[in-house]
């Protein structure tokens, strides 16, 4: 066990002193879950309203808690700010509000709203729900305006209101989506499934790039070395992929975190979801070490690692949901250790599963993770018997 954990701080050590590794593999999965999940996650498409002026009104304040009420992201600005903001298809609805219009709603006179629309494709459905947060406004402005011309007090007319806005059942609208696929989806975050994805994408990615180390070590005559000693050669492989575990478990931990505190992922369990990490992080780490073994070329083994990485990736639902998969496609999609992973963390995101629901996955993995290791010592042994 000693030489074990030696040969894996080694290839820790290395890894470390190459700082190419800070970018990679802990700075640019952060930002490509930030890009997928701004563009494609659940609520990226909310519609963004813009107002402009009016700053500490009555309307300005009723109108900005009107509209978020009703599901719109609100931002005030200047008025150039936001024609600025228009133009560019930054907002999708700028609402502009003079003082002469504050005054007016303020004194219970009619008050005329200037509403520009930008030409996203969005902005026509986002201008219709202004539209009736308006009107809801309004409504509410000219029953004030009622009751007190009736002669009742402003703050009880006010209160009335209130109560009776409360006694009232407003209609409800229910929505059975019959589209099994939608279904899946619900539930999750802007960015839960995309940091999923990403994180499976990148530990496996990494670790298959970190097979050069290996030929490097069999270049270099390390390999041989150690096992002139009595050190087995499954050992050394356990070494070697005991130190990219290492790796991999600190870079998947780190983005979940990282996604955690920035984006608001949530990961489910967190026992479970650092167990699913561990069992794939020895998956990647054991498929590093038979292409670390097979390949005597540490550049060709970068680019294979890449390559593969990515195909089994894209096989695997780390590009693509496999939810849109073919039934042929889906059944391809099982052989790689990324499907496993991913409908294991699909379980305990979306469904609040426990171990038992996520066992299946875990032996899957923990078997593929065992084979590669004992490909990938019997491979080394037979490449020391090469030349490089």
């Amino acid at each position: 066990m000693i030489s074990i954990l030696a040969i894996g701080g080694v290839e820790i050590r290395r890894f470390l002193r190459d700082r190419s590794n800070v970018f990679f593999v802990f700075i640019f999965p952060l930002l490509l879950i930030l890009l997928l999940g701004s563009q494609f996650g659940a609520g990226s498409g909310q519609a963004h309203v813009s107002l402009a002026g009016g700053t500490g009104s009555e309307l300005a304040k009723q109108l900005t808690g009107k509209l978020e009420a009703d599901g719109l992201k609100v931002s005030s600005g200047r008025p150039e700010t936001v024609r600025a903001e228009l133009s560019r298809g930054r907002t999708d609805v700028g609402v502009f509000i003079d003082d002469a219009t504050a005054a007016a709603f303020d004194s219970g006179l009619p008050a005329d709203l200037e509403v520009v629309m930008s030409s996203q494709s969005g902005a026509q459905a986002a201008l219709q729900r202004v539209r009736a947060s308006v009107q809801a406004v309004a409504t509410e402005q000219r029953q004030q305006a009622v009751l007190e011309d009736a002669g009742v007090d402003a703050a009880q007319a006010a209160e009335a209101l209130k109560q009776a806005s409360a006694s009232v059942q407003p209609p409800r609208l229910e929505i059975i989506d019959v589209d099994n696929v939608s279904r899946v989806f619900t539930g999750l975050g802007q960015f839960d499934l995309g940091a999923a994805q990403q994180l499976l994408l990148f530990v496996f990615l990494s670790s298959l790039t970190g097979s050069t180390t290996l030929i490097q070590a069999r270049r270099l005559g390390v390999i041989a070395r150690v096992m002139a000693a009595p050190v087995a050669s499954w050992r050394v492989i356990a070494g070697q992929a005991l130190g990219r575990f290492g790796i991999a478990v600190v870079q998947g931990g780190y983005i979940m975190l990282g996604t955690a505190l920035l984006f608001g992922v949530d990961w489910g369990n967190p026992v479970l979801a650092g167990l699913i990490l561990g069992v794939f992080s020895a998956v990647a780490a054991a498929a590093a070490m038979v292409i670390g073994s097979v390949l005597d070329n540490d550049s060709a083994a970068s680019g294979i690692g890449v390559g593969l990485g990515l195909v089994l990736g894209g096989l695997g639902g780390s590009m693509v949901p496999p939810e849109f998969f073919s039934e042929n496609l889906q059944a391809v999609s099982r052989a790689t250790p990324h499907r496993w992973a991913y409908d294991a963390f699909a379980e305990i995101q979306r469904h609040d599963g426990g171990l038992m629901d996520i066992l299946p996955q875990l032996g899957v993995l923990a078997a593929m993770a065992a084979g590669l290791l004992v490909l990938g010592a019997l491979l080394l042994r037979r490449s020391l018997s090469r030349a490089l």
